[in-house]
């Protein structure tokens, strides 16, 4: 179900127009607000993240020709970034959902490789993070703390699959960290040329094959993609990425489908 639509005073200070439209995907919080693209659920301490992609997002569409685009940031005509917990960012017209996997997967690695140039020291902005998808990215690199979240939730399995996924990590090496979106899957669309367009920015500071695991694996749990595609994830540093994938989607989906996991054979 759609979030509650945006207050007048949100509309006011972002200078929306138009007949107001719940948006689908995500979590039922977006809005279309004529050329606006208004989201809640902002608690203020991602607001260092905007200036970063609003400068990417320009340098991308002056591209020719394109390959790579990220939705624009618009600020509030007070200059913030976010007005009462909302966003707001350029609507594409003609944009579809994108989930073919191969696209994806290029996506993640065109966007992974811009940010590691834009973006080459971790920014202090992540440090305020506190939310559930924060705890569980941490959990899934400390396996005490992966099995103190997994002991504290209610589903059934859920305790005894995070000790199965933690249970087969070891120590290799992921790959430099940087910048990451760890939320793709759900989150491009292909333009009205077909060029993939990233929106609602999952920032955190992890090794782009990780990011990337998470991005297979939300594509094979809720878009369809073909199983098969994890077959490459079975072995050496993709499996451990995977590994590590799982736990951070098992830890931070509340209420966790537990049942879909085992079906996957990850451990």
């Amino acid at each position: 179900m759609p979030s509650d639509a945006p207050p007048d005073r949100v509309l006011d200070l972002f200078a929306a127009e138009g007949v107001l439209e719940p948006l689908p995907g995500g979590q039922g919080t977006s809005w279309r607000a004529g050329d606006l693209v208004l989201k809640s659920g902002h608690d203020g301490s991602g607001d260092w993240i905007a200036p970063i992609q609003a400068r990417l997002a320009v340098r991308l569409d002056e591209e020719s020709p394109r390959s790579l685009r990220l939705a624009l940031p618009v600020p509030a005509r007070d200059g913030s970034v976010s007005v009462d917990g909302w966003t707001a960012t350029r609507f594409e017209p003609g944009a579809t959902p994108c989930h073919d996997l191969a696209t994806l997967r290029a996506t993640a690695r065109l966007l992974h490789a811009r940010l590691a140039v834009a973006v080459p020291e971790r920014p202090e902005g992540l440090e305020a993070r506190d939310d559930q998808w924060s705890r569980a990215e941490q959990a899934a690199y400390d396996p005490h703390l992966a099995r103190l979240a997994a002991a504290e939730r209610p589903e059934a399995g859920l305790a005894d699959l995070v000790r199965d996924l933690v249970a087969a990590l070891d120590d290799t090496d992921l790959g430099r960290e940087q910048l990451v979106h760890s939320d793709l899957a759900g989150n491009v669309l292909l333009d009205a040329a077909g060029v993939p367009f990233v929106i609602d920015f999952s920032p955190t500071w992890r090794s782009p094959l990780w990011a990337e695991a998470v991005c297979v694996l939300d594509a094979v749990l809720w878009h369809d993609a073909d199983e098969h595609a994890l077959g490459a994830w079975r072995i050496g540093q993709q499996r451990q990425a995977m590994l590590r994938a799982a736990i951070f989607r098992v830890l931070s989906d509340i209420p966790c489908d537990v049942g879909r996991y085992p079906a996957l054979g990850l451990v």
